[in-house]
C-alpha cells in the first residue's frame, strides 16, 4: 500500500472511530443491535430529546456505521455492519481489564 492510500485510511479510520467517541452514539449503537428503530422510538428508549437523536444519527449516517430506511413517513435506522457492537464489546473488555487491575492495586 502507498503512502498516499496508507494515509486516507488513517484519515477514515480516524473519523469512524471519532464517531463511536461519543456516550449517547454509543448507547444508540447498542439499541440498534437489537432491531431497527426509528428516532422516536431511540428518544423514548433512551430518554433522550428527539434533535439530539438526530443530531447523532446523522452522525454515524454520514460515517457508515448505520443506514436509513424509509417506511411511509417514518424513517428507521439500522446498522450497517453488526461488527461494530463486537468492537465497541472488545474494548469494554479491555477497559474492565483495566479497571480490574487497578483495583487490585488499590
Amino acid at each position: 500500500m502507498d503512502l498516499k492510500t496508507r494515509e486516507e485510511v488513517a484519515l477514515l479510520h480516524s473519523r469512524f472511530c471519532a464517531s463511536l467517541a461519543d456516550p449517547t452514539r454509543m448507547l444508540i449503537i447498542y439499541e440498534l443491535s437489537d432491531a431497527s428503530r426509528n428516532v422516536g422510538e431511540l428518544a423514548t428508549r433512551l430518554n433522550i430529546a428527539q434533535p439530539v437523536i438526530s443530531r447523532h444519527l446523522k452522525i454515524l449516517r454520514d460515517s457508515g456505521i448505520v443506514v436509513s430506511e424509509r417506511d411511509g413517513r417514518a424513517v428507521y435506522y439500522r446498522l450497517s455492519d453488526e461488527r461494530v457492537v463486537q468492537a465497541l464489546n472488545l474494548l469494554r473488555s479491555m477497559i474492565a481489564d483495566q479497571v480490574n487491575a487497578l483495583a487490585k492495586i488499590v
